[in-house]
């Protein structure tokens, strides 16, 4: 029979583990390396998404033990559990890729069921991918237990011929080939060169996004947003949040604590300052969702008119993640936003300190690096994250429009009704200068899944065409596409949204000034043809697709299974 220390910071643990009827519990803990004393301490689960699918996460096994080692050694007694992880670079394009959203809720679903079933007191959870970022942090938010996120930490770019690759790389550089601007050699030694090890895409793409997000959330540590995968920091990182969950659970901070809707803004200015992903527009929704705080698509224009984009980092800028890495990440870029009135400083974080307390200190970016513009100098003076109504978007639609490709397009739709339909015709010519490109029943539910669309994105960029054709859609976009593109068209295809019924050689304009996404077609003509249209019947009828197409809210609301009013 144990006793306990603190019941305090043993919420959970206490009702696994404490006297004389849970000594079966005990037995088993012993079985897995628990000694006597380790009854005593606060059990802090360790929730690794590590997983030789992807490099994203390869690594992460080595950096859930250093978290665990700085559970143990601050007197909690961490357990490493697992959570899958799926890889959108190797399924994009794909009808694997329509699980790609839907792992962002297997993975919230399967820590929220491991913590609450184990009676854990906290929880470190380290991502690697897009999806695992916001999973973990909806699991962490519905526990509402003291919790500390870690990422796992940008990849190194690769090289080919003095030029720096990263995985976008490649899928232009099938446009290119399909445009014979490269030939077969060119683009096999770009393949395999472009990758060099762990780590997650190396721009502004949405891994990189929402681990910024997340930092400036207060979710997790300082700087824990810019480190390489492979490197002492970031190990280091993973050590201090391990040590920062007991502190957490002493002072009784816990997430729904740090995750206001002040702190929501915070990260919505950091993503905008940095060009970041549409996908975060996804994902904050639903991590908004799962802490009760009522964030809206309009609260993204709101704060986008008084943000400037000041990072020249890619998709549509020349630098990568490590090189922000080297300048010192996004902390002094924080600190000018603070100091200008862009944040709100009072807000609490996961060191225990305020935002502002944790910037105090913060040195500016060194004089010559171009990375990131002064704030009157910007590359962008509002965001790039346009979010559209008109005709077609009734509900909102997310434009990632930089300026670099114009801020109007009007041409002439030309309708596909899947992905792989539309990539075959950008390939083999058949798209040309003042097309719009429209691919629906890609939504959460026509999908199902929500696929992202950087495989058509990259052949529009590889062929030349960037500037001179759109494309717009019910599905999402990867944080490596760029170019004139609308995506989270709501509502989508399937479930009536106008998008259905438009048809080939229908005008369309997109207008990031306006903010409308206009289908130049009379009212009269658009019911003549709803009167016409059926909805199509599902894809999948069994399994986590049909369920997942079943429960899923509307792209607008954050693509969300678990609100179920």
């Amino acid at each position: 029979m144990t006793t306990t220390d603190d019941k305090n910071t043993r919420h959970f643990s206490s009702l696994v583990v404490d006297g004389m009827e849970r000594a079966p519990s005990r037995a088993m803990l012993h079985a897995v390396g628990f000694k006597n004393e380790d009854f005593k301490k606060p059990q802090i689960g360790i929730a690794s998404t590590w997983s030789m699918v992807t490099p994203c996460n390869m690594h992460i096994n080595r950096l859930a033990d250093d978290a665990a080692r700085g559970v143990n050694n601050a007197d909690g007694k961490a357990v490493i559990f697992n959570t899958i992880t799926i890889s959108d670079g190797i399924s994009m394009g794909t009808e694997g890729m329509k699980y790609s959203l839907v792992s962002r809720e297997v993975i919230a679903d399967s820590i929220e069921t491991v913590v609450g079933c184990q009676g854990f007191d906290g929880i470190v959870a380290i991502g690697g991918c897009d999806k695992n970022m916001p999973g973990c942090l909806i699991a962490i938010s519905r526990l509402n237990r003291p919790s500390v996120f870690v990422y796992g930490g940008t990849i190194l770019s690769g090289c080919h011929n003095n030029k720096k690759l990263d995985v976008v790389s490649v899928f232009e550089a099938v446009g290119a080939r399909a445009n014979n601007k490269i030939d077969d050699a060119e683009l096999a030694a770009i393949e395999e060169k472009a990758i060099p090890g762990a780590g997650s895409c190396g721009g502004m793409y949405t891994a990189n996004t929402m681990a910024s997000a997340i930092e400036a959330l207060g979710m997790s540590l300082p700087n824990s947003s810019a480190q390489t995968a492979i490197s002492d920091d970031k190990r280091l990182d993973c050590e201090r949040a391990g040590a920062a969950v007991l502190e957490l659970l002493k002072k009784d901070i816990k997430p729904r604590d740090i995750m206001t809707k002040a702190a929501f803004e915070n990260a919505i200015t950091v993503v905008i300052a940095l060009g970041g992903s549409t996908n975060a527009v996804l994902h904050l929704l639903a991590m908004a969702n799962a802490t009760y705080v009522d964030l809206t698509l309009d609260d993204f224009t709101r704060i986008g008119e008084r943000v400037p984009m000041l990072a020249d980092l890619k998709p549509s800028g020349q630098y990568s993640m490590a090189e922000l890495v080297e300048i010192g990440g996004i902390q002094p870029l924080m600190k000018e936003l603070l100091n200008v009135g862009l944040l709100h400083g009072d807000c609490l974080t996961v060191t225990g300190k305020t935002l502002a307390e944790n910037l105090a200190d913060v040195k500016p970016y060194l004089e010559g690096q171009d990375i990131i513009r002064p704030l009157n100098n910007p590359i962008k003076k509002d965001s790039h994250l346009s979010i559209l109504y008109g005709n077609l978007a009734t509900e909102g639609a997310v434009a990632k429009i930089t300026g670099k490709e114009g801020l109007v397009f009007t041409g002439k739709a030309k309708v596909f009704e899947a992905e792989e339909q539309a990539l075959k015709s950008i390939l083999d010519g058949s798209i040309v200068k003042g097309d719009v490109i429209v691919i629906r029943y890609e939504g959460p539910k026509g999908g199902p899944g929500m696929r992202e669309m950087l495989t058509p994105t990259s052949a529009v960029m590889g062929k030349g065409l960037g500037k001179e054709v759109a494309l717009i859609t019910d599905g999402r976009f990867s944080g490596g596409t760029h170019g004139f593109v609308v995506g989270h068209i709501t509502p989508e295809a399937h479930v009536g949204g106008a998008l259905a019924i438009v048809q080939d050689g229908d005008q369309i304009t997109i207008d990031a000034e306006t903010k409308q996404l206009t289908l130049h077609v009379d009212e009269q003509e658009i019911a003549r043809r709803f009167e016409k249209w059926q909805q199509p019947a599902p894809r999948y009828t069994r399994g986590v697709l049909a369920k997942y197409a079943k429960l899923v809210s509307s792209a607008s609301k954050g693509a969300v299974t678990d609100n179920l009013d």
